[in-house]
C-alpha cells in the first residue's frame, strides 16, 4: 500500500503515487507542456476491450473530433522497453487505430509514427506537437 498519493489531473482525483504513476504524471505534464496536448484531450486509464478481454491504457490522445490519436504505455523507471512493452502497446492500438505509439519509461521515451500507407509504424525522431498529431 502506498501511503503518498498524487493528484491526477485527467481522471480529477488523488491516486497512489507508485513509481509508474511518477512516470504517467511527469508523461501528462510532458504532453500539455513540450507537446503542446490540451489536457481535456487526454485520458488516463482509459478502458479498452479487446474480444472479452479488457485493458487499461496508461494515456489515450484524442483528437478535435474525439477519435484517439494516440496511445502512450508508462512503465516505472527500472523496467527495459523491450518489444514486449512496444506489444502492449500495440495490442491496445488494434482497438484504438491511432496515429502514434508512445513507450516511456520516465527515463528512455520512444515514439512510432503509423507509415503514410498504414502498413505499420516507425521510429520517429522527434516529439510531434499536437497540432501536428491531429493533421
Amino acid at each position: 500500500m502506498y501511503a503518498c498519493t498524487v493528484w491526477d489531473p485527467l481522471r480529477k482525483k488523488e491516486v497512489a503515487l507508485t513509481p509508474e504513476e511518477k512516470v504517467r504524471q511527469w508523461f501528462i505534464g510532458y504532453l500539455h507542456t513540450d507537446m503542446k496536448v490540451p489536457m481535456h484531450m487526454m485520458m488516463s486509464e482509459a478502458a479498452i476491450s479487446l474480444g472479452a478481454k479488457r485493458f487499461r491504457a496508461d494515456i489515450v490522445i484524442y483528437g478535435r473530433n474525439a477519435a484517439p490519436v494516440a496511445v502512450i504505455e508508462c512503465k516505472r523507471p527500472e523496467v527495459t522497453l523491450d518489444k514486449e512493452v512496444l506489444m502492449q502497446a500495440i495490442r491496445y492500438n488494434m482497438v484504438l487505430n491511432v496515429k502514434y505509439i508512445i513507450v516511456t519509461n520516465g527515463r528512455t521515451t520512444h515514439i512510432c509514427e503509423r507509415k503514410a500507407d498504414g502498413s505499420g509504424y516507425v521510429f520517429t525522431g522527434h516529439a510531434p506537437q499536437y497540432d501536428e498529431m491531429i493533421l
